[in-house]
């Protein structure tokens, strides 16, 4: 019997994700939030539907945790536009080719817009988190939403991504 437990326990294992995320922050209101920032996004991307794995690869990237006074000056210096927004993404490439190890990029979150409204519980934070982070990483991997069409594509693999994490999020609720 001892055997047979062992034997579920291996073929029960979790597929390790390979996805390694740098998480720097530069606004202290984040952990009044997130605890544990980086254990948080890992555990995210721990919950990725199996083809957003990268199974046999390792891939990278760096998140900051922002502001809307950070945002903004990134947002006007490489984009032209002189306001804040939620996230931005800056793929490494424009043209995603997965090697063996992969750096896909930077994504950078407002928390001035992930804490609207003020008033909202940590598990809706979260939540929205989740939702803007799959958002940004999808941008990353070559996703847009320039066309309506491009737009249609990368909505149905974002809810995809997010329904995944989602129905596995008690897990560090």
């Amino acid at each position: 019997m001892l055997l047979g437990i062992h034997l579920s326990q291996r073929l029960l294992k979790p597929i390790q994700t390979m996805i390694s995320i740098n998480v720097l922050s530069e606004e202290k209101a984040w952990s009044n939030k997130l605890k544990n920032k980086k254990f948080f996004f890992k555990k995210v991307c721990s919950l990725f539907p199996k083809k957003y794995k990268f199974p046999n690869k390792q891939v990278s990237l760096t998140l900051l945790l922002s502001n809307n006074k950070c945002i903004r000056k990134l947002n006007k210096e490489f984009r032209n536009k002189n306001k804040s927004t939620d996230i931005l993404s800056f793929p490494f490439n424009e043209k995603i080719k997965l090697s063996k190890n992969t750096y896909i990029g930077d994504i950078i979150i407002s928390f001035n817009f992930m804490n609207k409204p003020k008033s909202q519980n940590v598990k809706n934070f979260k939540k929205k988190i989740i939702k803007i982070f799959i958002h940004g990483f999808l941008h990353l991997l070559g996703f847009d939403h320039i066309k309506i069409k491009d737009y249609k594509i990368m909505l149905r693999e974002e809810d995809k991504i997010y329904q995944s994490v989602i129905s596995k999020i008690n897990y560090f609720d």
